[in-house]
């Protein structure tokens, strides 16, 4: 498993692809067969984007323990409100909150990962 803490090149691309596979789902019709397949990969990736996390979570938290703890909890609220659209809007339930929630937990969740020490040197 040591290619998992490696680097943070397997985390950050699981990520990107979970995050452009909930945009294809949340913008496909909530009836078609086609949304449900889009749906189920994106599951797949977010339990790829927990594994490498988590991973590189166990490896690194004992340099700052609260800043990992705060990203790893940030990017469960984010899976968890991407769930919530995707399932609440094929309920045709309103979701407006549920969208500015993934916002405002995705931008925290990116800011706290970039300034933390093994991020990308953004800030």
């Amino acid at each position: 498993m040591d290619f998992l803490i490696d680097s943070t090149h397997v985390h950050i691309t699981t990520w990107v692809i979970g995050i452009v596979l909930f945009l294809v789902a949340a913008f496909m019709n909530p009836a078609s067969k086609g949304r449900k397949i889009v749906h189920m990969v994106a599951r797949l990736f977010y339990i790829l984007i927990l594994i490498s996390g988590l991973a590189l979570f166990i490896e690194y938290s004992s340099s700052d323990a609260m800043m990992y703890g705060l990203k790893f909890l940030f990017g469960l609220v984010t899976i968890g409100m991407m769930e919530m659209v995707l399932v609440r809007s094929k309920k045709q339930k309103p979701v407006t909150m549920f969208w500015a929630l993934f916002a405002v937990s995705l931008f925290v969740t990116l800011f706290i990962g970039f300034m933390l020490p093994i991020g990308l040197d953004l800030f």
